[in-house]
């Protein structure tokens, strides 16, 4: 199953899929699309999942980094030939303006956001928990369309599935943590009966708007990773039920010709 953006999905040069963790080769606890090279699934089935994806997406090739949590986006400027580097470094996003080569990011709560700019020359993907957004991931990411002259309300972005407030309790120093940087970040945190949770999308969405990204160019997958077992992979429902180990859903977009 592959979650697409409806505005996204207007555009005939891009492709882009958030996909579900269905329809894969990988079993047990990583049943089945586990895309995710850093778990400890079986290799063979994880690179058998990612070749799948490179099918659906019509990819000459597909590439992935090791993700880090960090503000780090690799512009991706020459296609490298060999297949083992298909995670081209540590990072936490992909920009690049080659045809036919698919980027992706993988996540198990944390937030995939998708972007392309309105001339269709550049497309990015990145990697979005609290750490990565709050070390302004999402703003180096404007920055490099802007770097190729590309304004922010020229790019389109896409929040894809990803663990929502209702499921993502957290404590005071959290809180604290992340209204001392402004104390606006307050709007992204709900209290109920004593407990503290968080928004991470609105968070995002927060970014995004001091990135100047107009509000009409951002659309949303709203899917609850953490309450959709049959359908997403979770790091925090495999730590809560004590698994022995979690896969990670991939996202991914290309510009063709």
């Amino acid at each position: 199953m592959i979650f697409k953006s409806t505005k996204f999905s207007k555009e005939k040069k891009i492709f882009h899929g958030f996909f579900s963790r269905k329809n894969g080769f990988s079993k047990g606890v990583y049943n089945s699309l586990n895309c995710g090279l850093g778990s400890k699934d079986n290799k063979k089935k994880v690179l058998q999942n990612i070749n799948l994806v490179k099918k659906k997406i019509k990819a000459n090739k597909l590439y992935l980094v090791h993700q880090i949590h960090s503000n780090k986006i690799i512009e991706l400027k020459k296609p490298t030939n060999k297949y083992h580097l298909i995670r081209i470094g540590k990072a936490d996003g992909i920009f690049t303006g080659l045809n036919n080569i698919g980027i992706g990011i993988l996540t198990a709560d944390c937030a995939p956001i998708l972007f392309f700019d309105k001339k269709k020359k550049f497309i990015c993907c990145v990697h979005a928990g609290w750490k990565g957004a709050f070390k302004n991931i999402i703003n180096r990411a404007v920055l490099l369309f802007e770097k190729n002259k590309i304004l922010p309300s020229e790019i389109n972005v896409c929040i894809g599935p990803c663990i929502e407030k209702k499921s993502y309790e957290v404590k005071t120093d959290f809180l604290h943590k992340i209204t001392m940087k402004n104390n606006n970040y307050k709007k992204c945190f709900i209290f109920k009966k004593g407990k503290i949770f968080f928004d991470l999308r609105k968070f995002i969405i927060a970014k995004l708007l001091e990135s100047k990204i107009p509000s009409r160019n951002v659309s949303h997958i709203a899917n609850d990773t953490y309450t959709n077992k049959s359908l997403f992979y979770s790091y925090r429902r495999s730590t809560i039920f004590k698994e022995p180990d979690y896969g990670r859903n991939i996202s991914t977009i290309i510009k063709y010709d």
